[in-house]
């Protein structure tokens, strides 16, 4: 699909305008380098294990959880200087959660299977976006005016985990109110690219994604209302799951949902195996883990495949990069000669107005007529609104606590037009109804994360609208999983959305696990 002459001078005003705005950016900003350095090498081999694999150890008294949860605070001592992932640990109090793990399994008598069926995740360390409540733990989604409120409980999807034994380490980085692709904010500070330190984690998960790609966490959770989770994982090589909405409790997050945000959150499992995803997905969901039908065994073959390689020449985002699409292309071939299906390429015209879509729903009122809570509001709280204008201002003189992204996104809305385009919400119901019908309940659909792979700290300020590829499929409403592809040349992450239909999770799940065993999965970025 070539873009129109319009089109074209659009994207090329638009490259023109952000390239002058990078340049007075850089100007402005101070200069920040990490030279040549690099994170060391995991080489504790209990930090090479999947949390499932660390759980039987545990349980089979093969390795105690005291060792392992130490094991984890070591690497994160060793690495978060460098990183800024983690921005308060709990290690004292996880440490005596250990002990007591170890004194249980040593009282238990009902055996290994009692122990495994009551706590799947018995003595594994766990961290936790610092968006969502963790008892005792800060729950301030980086705004300044909201240092010092501690959560006095703990959301359902954390509660949920440390009832199956999960020990929680600490809570990790995230943009600004969670509304940003960059881990950056002005009460933690940046956080940084386990690969490549002048690079973002992405965002608002960023921390996780991380914790995680430096081998300093092994399981996460994370929460995804425009690529929240899935960003964070492709640029730090590692596994998330974006579950279908309604599934996991959104409840006890900072911001909270309002509007229609609650039908586009999802809040998910972050980690660096595979084979975690689906078990913490079963104990996440609680409840609503029967609507997925999880323990359904899936026969990669008799699924229907499909691959579209770009949104069709959007003129507002970038061109993907041609590593990420050649990437996708091996998946297709691997695909056809490893299990014998036929992958269709396709295209959706409505995919080039992803960005508009996403932005014309997150506006919408909910059901009672209410629209969402102003992002000028959310920055103030628990005080006044802040004034957008007068936080440039301030932010160009280096005196204002919100980040330019920040304040960017607060601007943007006082000065947009509350009445949605009747053109761009035809194309999302046109768009909804060829995806639902392309892919049933037996589809499965690939589609690039993002143009860029992970790219420099603060780029994503002028290339604003490249979210469009995980956003518009929160809007959508489908569930899809990230996994890795190996490394680009640069040793970089590559890497993959896999999309299915509602409520099809565990299509994707497999999917991860054959993408795991076909490309290696996590790489330890100290190694490479």
């Amino acid at each position: 699909m070539a873009l129109t002459r319009l089109e074209r001078a659009q994207a090329w005003i638009l490259s023109a305008c952000m390239g002058v705005l990078f340049a007075l950016f850089r100007l402005l900003s101070p200069r920040r380098s990490r030279g040549l350095i690099k994170l060391l090498p995991v080489t504790n081999p209990l930090l090479m294990m999947s949390a499932m694999q660390l759980a039987q150890r545990i349980r089979r008294r093969e390795v105690s959880s005291v060792e392992v949860v130490q094991a984890y605070i070591d690497r994160i001592q060793e690495v978060n200087p460098l990183l800024n992932a983690m921005v308060q640990d709990r290690f004292a109090a996880a440490l005596l959660e250990a002990a007591q793990v170890d004194k249980l399994i040593e009282e238990e008598t009902g055996g290994e299977d009692v122990l495994e069926d009551r706590l799947p995740l018995l003595g594994v360390p766990l961290t936790v976006k610092e968006a969502f409540a963790l008892q005792g733990m800060p729950n301030t989604a980086g705004v300044v005016s909201r240092r010092g409120v501690l959560s006095a409980g703990d959301a359902p999807p954390v509660a949920l985990l440390k009832r199956a034994g999960a020990i929680p380490l600490g809570v990790t980085n995230s943009s600004e109110l969670c509304m940003w692709s960059e881990s950056h904010n002005h009460l933690y500070g940046i956080c940084n690219n386990p690969y490549d330190l002048e690079r973002t984690p992405g965002g608002s998960s960023g921390g996780e994604g991380s914790i995680l790609g430096s081998g300093a966490s092994v399981i996460g959770i994370g929460s995804d209302i425009g690529g929240s989770i899935r960003m964070p994982c492709f640029f730090n090589g590692v596994f998330g799951h974006k579950t279908t909405p309604g599934v996991i409790s959104n409840d006890c997050q900072y911001p909270p949902a309002s509007g229609r945000h609650e039908d586009y959150l999802s809040t998910g499992p972050m980690c660096r195996y595979a084979e975690d995803l689906l078990p913490m997905l079963r104990i996440m969901a609680g409840p609503n883990a029967h609507k997925l039908s999880l323990s359904v065994e899936v026969d990669l073959r008799n699924l229907r495949f499909f691959s579209i390689p770009h949104d069709g020449g959007s003129p507002l985002v970038s061109a993907v990069d041609e590593q990420l699409l050649q990437a996708q292309r091996r998946v297709v071939e691997r695909l056809e000669s490893d299990l014998g299906v036929k992958v269709q390429e396709v295209r959706l015209s409505g995919l080039k107005y992803g960005f508009q879509i996403w932005d014309t729903y997150m506006g919408l009122p909910d059901k009672e007529g209410k629209r969402p809570t102003p992002f000028q509001v959310l920055m103030g709280e628990p005080g006044r609104p802040v004034w957008p204008v007068w936080e440039l201002a301030k932010w160009m003189m280096g005196r204002s606590p919100h980040t330019m992204a920040a304040i960017g996104l607060a601007l943007v809305e006082i000065t947009s037009s509350s009445k949605p385009s009747p053109f761009i919400l035809k194309q999302k119901e046109k768009l909804q109804k060829e995806v639902e019908e392309l892919l049933g309940t037996d589809g499965v659909l690939l589609y690039p994360t993002h143009p860029h792979l992970a790219p420099k700290h603060h780029h994503p300020l002028f290339t604003p609208f490249n979210f469009a590829y995980t956003g518009v499929i929160n809007v959508l409403g489908l569930p899809v999983t990230q996994c890795p592809l190996g490394l680009s040349v640069e040793g970089l992450p590559l890497g993959v959305q896999v999309v299915t239909g509602k409520l099809q999770d565990r299509l994707s799940l497999a999917m991860a696990l054959y993408l795991e065993k076909t490309y290696g999965g996590w790489r330890d970025p100290g190694a490479v």
